[in-house]
């Protein structure tokens, strides 16, 4: 009798999953993105920001008119150094994937919290512009009080340990 419902309940899985998958991959473009940051502090007591978005295009057919915008970085806290934080696509084929990044550098200390990216494309289909969102990111400590790494003693820590 375990079995058998075991069996029912494995079998209904199934049919879900390849029915989600089938509506998922359906012909209408959709985007998945991924939003990264980490923090570099640099010897002359800035520190750096590196943020990269990971655009996933998925689906069949193509997305055009692809806009990237990520403006949840405040003026009077960052000053961006190298790349823009928005970035335009003519078009985006089936099955692409696309990086951007930009570096910023904080010029106040504090925790920010950033907000997800926005990604607007057209499909044929539809005459609305369609919207994607990044993920967020973990909120930064920008700038914090950090005691310096000792990295010796983690070395001779090691060491010592492997030695017993």
């Amino acid at each position: 009798m375990a079995t058998l419902i075991r069996n029912s309940l494995m079998k209904a899985l199934i049919v879900i999953f390849f029915a989600s998958v089938a509506t998922a991959t359906g012909d209408a473009p959709f985007i998945v993105a991924h939003k990264k940051a980490s923090l570099t502090r640099l010897k002359s007591g800035s520190e750096r920001v590196s943020v990269s978005i990971d655009i996933y295009k998925q689906g069949f057919s193509t997305a055009y008119d692809v806009s990237l915008l990520d403006d949840s970085w405040p003026q009077d806290m960052f000053d961006i150094v190298s790349g823009n934080t928005s970035r335009s696509w003519e078009r985006l084929d089936a099955g692409v994937l696309l990086s951007h990044s930009f570096e910023l550098e904080a010029k106040k200390q504090g925790m920010f919290y950033g907000a997800p990216a926005v990604i607007t494309f057209r499909i044929p289909t539809k005459a609305a512009l369609q919207e994607a969102y990044s993920t967020p990111i973990l909120p930064l400590d920008v700038l914090a009080e950090r005691p310096p790494e000792k990295k010796f003693d983690w070395v001779s820590f090691v060491w010592n340990n492997s030695n017993q």
